[in-house]
């Protein structure tokens, strides 16, 4: 479970969980699915050095570091997208990928936003 971060006389953070429940916390609302998304596209630099590495093998960590950036993404915007709803948290949060096209793929980051007791 996670909670996105506040500045000073803002709201309680957003708690985000893959849990169908938070705990100790009632939900005394379902407001409806809140998501995020980013499309993230390869480019010929990365390209050429993960190239390289598919040769010898192993973990391709420019991709890995591409992925892991688009998911941060994706998550910030699912926050986003529950705050303006007027969400506490997010639960059963997943994450789903899919190609969009050749050389570039959709990170989406949904759940269903939720107010708690």
């Amino acid at each position: 479970m996670t909670s996105a971060g506040s500045h000073p006389g803002a709201r309680a953070p957003v708690i985000v969980t893959m849990a169908d429940t938070v705990p100790m916390r009632e939900v005394s609302q379902v407001i409806g699915i809140a998501r995020g998304s980013v499309v993230r596209a390869r480019f010929f630099g990365r390209d050429f050095i993960a190239g390289l590495r598919n040769l010898v093998g192993g973990e391709v960590t420019e991709y890995t570091k591409l992925l892991a950036e688009a998911r941060e993404q994706a998550l910030g915007r699912l926050v986003a997208h529950a705050e303006e709803m007027g969400a506490d948290a997010v639960v059963t949060f997943r994450f789903s990928t899919s190609s969009v096209m050749e050389g570039s793929a959709e990170i989406l980051a949904y759940g269903t936003a939720v107010k708690l007791k």
